[in-house]
């Protein structure tokens, strides 16, 4: 057994509690680490929920003459994003907050108003960051699981939700599964939210189900609302920015966002991503196509994994969650031997679930054979 160094003891010896006992977040793997590992050449990224159609052409003539003012610091409080942002929702600028993607805005957040002992309550599964922040602040974090359909359990939440609580988070589409709250049953979640507590949304696949009809217009809801909420959105998935981490929160009140300025870094969104993330919002056209090809994409992907007998979980986002039949980090450690990047699921009771991105028609294609193949070899 290696030794422990003395510095390493220190290290351990002074380290918060919170910070010691937290759970990694789970980033997955870049292409280059599976070429290297594998030995592959093509690879799929179908773990992260990129856009297979990449940003906007705009985003590439926003870049274009960056280097030349790569040498001055960037707004600190990117105004005229937020002006863009405001113009685009219809909240006023000094409502919304920018962040280093939308999970920075998430760390804010735990950072302001959580202390040691506070409870938060979220969905199970999760995306990992609605659970790691609040508990490396110290909080009591209650997950509220999912149905056996896979879709949000109102009695559960009801019952979560008669106890005091600081925080209530949850995404809409949910981030893994992909179920969406239509309007009646996010009114009635909203109500049985304590009122004393602040409601956080989480609307990062909000551009893929924002035209169906029952989903939530939750800015047009929330302000009926007598409690404090925030709204999170990001440029990284339907604008697809992944690589330059822009995220926005659309909050109840001016009174929120200057709290988060606050405990945010002076200088959270670079350069690089304020002009970026201009360029993307004024090109709705290619959202739309994004979304256009996600939908149809989807569709097949769902079907042709039901074809193979497997429980697919319902999705309005760009990805989905299903139940592979086998330890998932088995199934997903096969698949990276063709070049195929999948994320298992972990969390205690889904541990046999995949959330696999929608990706390009080839990619899509790939995916589906390789996933035939390796199914095939694990049942023999």
């Amino acid at each position: 057994m290696q030794a422990i160094s003395s510095a390493a003891q220190a290290v351990r010896r002074l380290a918060r509690q919170q910070a010691s006992s937290l759970g990694a977040y789970n980033a997955g793997l870049s292409s280059e680490a599976v070429r290297n590992r594998y030995g592959v050449t093509e690879i799929a990224r179908l773990a992260s929920n990129e856009n297979p159609l990449g940003p906007s052409p705009l985003v590439q003539q926003a870049l274009s003459d960056l280097a030349q003012h790569s040498g001055i610091y960037p707004d600190p409080n990117s105004q005229a994003l937020r002006a863009e942002i405001a113009a685009l929702t219809g909240i006023a600028p000094q409502q919304v907050v920018i962040g280093n993607g939308s999970e920075n805005i998430l760390e804010m957040l735990c950072l302001a108003f959580i202390n040691p002992g506070d409870r938060v309550v979220t969905l199970l599964p999760s995306f990992g960051l609605h659970e790691i922040y609040p508990r490396m602040m110290g909080a009591e974090v209650t997950l509220v699981a999912v149905n056996q359909a896979l879709e949000f359990d109102l009695a559960a939440w009801r019952l979560a939700l008669q106890r005091p609580a600081k925080m209530v988070v949850f995404s809409n589409p949910s981030n893994p599964v992909g179920c969406m709250l239509g309007r009646d049953d996010f009114l009635q979640l909203i109500a049985a939210v304590p009122q004393d507590c602040l409601l956080v949304i989480d609307e990062a696949y909000y551009e893929y189900c924002a035209n169906q009809a029952d989903y939530p217009d939750s800015l047009a809801l929330l302000p009926l609302q007598d409690r404090p909420w925030i709204v999170l959105r990001t440029c990284s998935k339907a604008y697809g920015l992944a690589g330059l981490r822009v995220g926005y929160g659309l909050a109840c009140d001016a009174e929120l966002v200057a709290l988060l300025d606050r405990v945010r870094t002076p200088f959270n969104i670079n350069l690089a991503a304020q002009n970026a993330a201009l360029a993307a919002l004024r090109d709705r056209q290619h959202v739309a196509d994004s979304v256009a090809w996600v939908s149809e994409a989807r569709a097949a992907m769902a079907a042709a994994l039901r074809a193979l007998g497997l429980q697919v979980a319902p999705s309005s986002a760009n990805f989905l969650f299903f139940d592979c039949g086998y330890p998932s980090v088995q199934i997903a450690e096969a698949l990276l031997a063709h070049g195929i990047i999948v994320k298992p699921w972990r969390e205690a009771g889904y541990q046999r679930f995949i959330r696999v991105s929608i990706g390009s028609a080839a990619d899509n294609r790939r995916f589906l054979h390789a996933l035939r193949q390796v199914l095939a070899e694990a049942a023999r």
